[in-house]
């Protein structure tokens, strides 16, 4: 213990005399202060940057023609900090996304299943949601009804000749299911698992690049409980993510437009 006393004496007596040899540079403190404050946004400067709103090239906001969509999402502050290169990525993902969707559509309508699907495109790609008239799936049940297969079947064939990565996403209603599930969750797995074998061994959808997620009860998209009871399928982009962050607002741009 004195041993350990010594030490911690001696290292002191160091502190101190560092202490009292050093000396502050106010003129380099106050810099440092005025830089933070600035940088934090509690202190406005005129020498850093400090724009606000939306910034878009004026290249592509001053085109004609689909690059007016772009425009639009700008004065609705919807894209953000997006250079040329990424908004007109972004754009040409979009455009690829709703050709495929009117593809699928096409096939939908074609097999007499119209209004069988809904479509979202966000960041993650375009999700083709299975919400029918009637539910696809009994309660307690991932066996595929036959209208279910038909709506499988028929954009199965627009999806295995694409390149892309898809997910097969399953989901439950609130209420507790029975056996053989335990919870939702294996219920929505179940479900999930049971399309993208539909997809794979009928449709021919390459299997290295299609999986399946349960999402139990967590997301639901009505208050009635048998448009919860349903499979989305998600065609996912793989531009980079922030590329593929611009993608809502201009596909929600273009619908306005």
């Amino acid at each position: 213990m004195a041993s350990y006393m010594d030490m911690v004496t001696v290292l002191m007596c160091l502190f101190i005399v560092l202490y009292a040899m050093s000396t502050v540079d106010q003129g380099k403190y106050e810099q440092l202060r005025n830089s933070l404050a600035t940088g934090f946004g509690t202190e406005s400067s005129e020498t850093v940057d400090t724009a606000s709103g939306v910034v878009v090239p004026p290249a592509i906001v001053d085109q004609e023609g689909p690059s007016s969509e772009l425009s639009q999402a700008a004065e609705q502050g919807l894209i953000e900090d997006a250079t040329e290169d990424s908004v007109a990525l972004a754009q040409a993902e979009i455009e690829d996304l709703r050709e495929l969707q009117r593809k699928l559509q096409q096939r939908l309508d074609d097999a007499g299943h119209e209004g069988s699907a809904e479509f979202v495109l966000d960041e993650r790609g375009l999700t083709v949601r299975l919400v029918g008239a009637e539910t696809f799936f009994d309660p307690n049940s991932s066996t595929l009804n036959d209208e279910g297969q038909e709506v499988i079947d028929a954009i199965a064939p627009v999806l295995a000749p694409t390149k892309r990565f898809f997910e097969v996403g399953g989901h439950a209603d609130v209420r507790r299911p029975v056996e053989p599930y335990p919870t939702n969750w294996e219920l929505s797995a179940s479900r999930a698992t049971g399309v993208l074998r539909e997809l794979v061994e009928v449709g021919g959808v390459d299997a290295t690049k299609i999986i399946s997620v349960g999402y139990g009860d967590a997301h639901p998209v009505d208050e009635r409980l048998w448009l919860n009871r349903r499979v989305d399928v998600t065609v996912l982009s793989d531009e980079p993510e922030q590329i593929r962050e611009l993608l809502p607002g201009l596909a929600e741009a273009a619908e306005e437009a």
